[in-house]
């Protein structure tokens, strides 16, 4: 009888806590092959001059691929590690170890969604299946009240109708054993170094990556005790990178609930929401959230604007603190990400897709719908109306900043 082996090609999904794909392959797979690719395309220079991965965001990701691998040696397997394109290397994996069927989650930004059908076509020449997971939303896709093309364009709205005729899927429980291939090979993760990064370059990232990382910081975070208004971003960049779903959040949030720490709880809840909400939108206007939707200033000019700006030391104090906190370590809070955002914009006139670009390579917590999502509604040209960006950055200082202590 012939065996099915199932290679589980792990993209923004690298945990064992509620994992469907992963799931999925052990309840049906006689052996499963996990493989990891540090894709060449995510270590570039862009042509505005960012990197589509900025160093901080690069060692983070390091240390949640082997975070993982380690967990699943745990559970009797391996995670297979190359670099290179999936789709130069998935089929001579395939062959290599019998594969069956591939499996794999979709994406819904543009380069995300290329690089799926890339590989989908390399499996085709073999006649392998690519199975699509749908994941990495608060509210599954199979379960919204209405299709996606119908979903309201403001947010309000689509927050009241998802909340009170839908329901967030209960976490999935840990796998406790993988059966992979008896002869698997050995691999190495890369290092900063090999994915084309100089050698000591000072960051001062806080967040060190990996499932049982973000597992403790939710647990951190989500205590009574805790006010400071970094509760959300220390999250995010693990939900992210996928070391844990939002929908475990979202449970941990709701056994964390207390009514005296309604408006806590409500605000993190509210950042999943505008998560969903951006990847929906997304799906719903396929590429929106990257066009060019102000045509009165030029994206590559923007670009030597935000440079220059970048390595400026003179400018309001303020500023300069968020600049420099962004640029150190990876990471501010959203109140601040928009003052910021609302300076460059306002101030320096760039272009909303130049700014996204900076914000993509400094923050760890990049993903492309949420980052460009935010970016089309601090420019005032987001689908959500409402919530577009009208306030101006001395404003949202004095409303919204504080440093790093509690929430107001």
């Amino acid at each position: 009888m012939t065996k099915k082996v199932i290679l589980v090609w792990f993209r923004n999904d690298l945990r064992v806590q509620d994992n469907e794909i992963l799931a999925e392959a052990v309840n049906k797979a006689d052996i499963v092959i996990p493989v990891y690719f540090f894709d060449p395309r995510y270590f570039k220079t862009n042509r505005l001059g960012f990197q589509n991965t900025g160093v901080s965001r690069a060692q983070f990701l390091i240390e949640t691929v082997q975070a993982f691998k380690h967990s699943l040696q745990e559970l009797g397997a391996d995670l297979l590690a190359f670099q290179g394109k999936p789709e130069d290397h998935i089929g001579t994996l395939c062959a290599k170890y019998d594969v069956t069927e591939v499996y794999h989650h979709r994406e819904v930004a543009y380069r995300e969604t290329k690089i799926s059908e890339l590989v989908e076509a390399a499996l085709w020449e073999q006649k392998i299946n690519l199975k699509h997971f749908i994941g990495h939303t608060l509210y599954h896709k199979e379960d919204l009240p209405i299709p996606i093309k119908d979903i309201p364009d403001n947010f309000a709205a689509f927050k009241k109708k998802v909340e009170k005729e839908s329901f967030v899927r209960p976490a999935i429980n840990p796998i406790e054993k993988i059966v992979t291939h008896p002869h698997i090979e050995q691999t190495q993760i890369p290092t900063l170094e090999d994915l084309g990064y100089e050698k000591n370059i000072s960051t001062e990232i806080t967040l060190i990556g990996g499932e049982d990382n973000a597992l403790q910081t939710i647990a951190h975070t989500l205590s009574p005790e805790y006010n400071k208004i970094d509760d959300y971003n220390l999250v995010s960049p693990y939900i992210a990178i996928g070391a844990v779903s939002p929908a475990y959040y979202y449970h941990k949030i709701k056994e964390a609930y207390t009514p005296n720490k309604k408006k806590k709880y409500d605000r993190l809840i509210l950042r999943l929401l505008w998560r969903d909400y951006f990847r929906f939108m997304l799906k719903k206007y396929p590429n929106i959230f990257f066009k060019n939707h102000d045509l009165s200033s030029d994206i590559d000019n923007s670009a030597l604007v935000l440079h220059k700006w970048l390595q400026d030391e003179i400018e309001h104090p303020v500023i300069k603190e968020l600049k420099s906190n962004m640029q150190q370590t990876g990471n501010l809070p959203y109140a601040h990400r928009e003052i910021l955002a609302a300076y460059m914009l306002q101030e320096l006139k760039i272009n909303h897709i130049a700014g996204a670009k900076v914000f993509e390579e400094f923050f760890l917590d990049y993903a492309p719908a949420t980052v460009y999502g935010y970016w089309l509604h601090f420019t005032q040209k987001g689908p959500s109306l409402k919530d577009n960006l009208k306030t101006s950055w001395e404003e949202l200082i004095k409303k919204n900043y504080t440093v790093n202590t509690s929430v107001k």
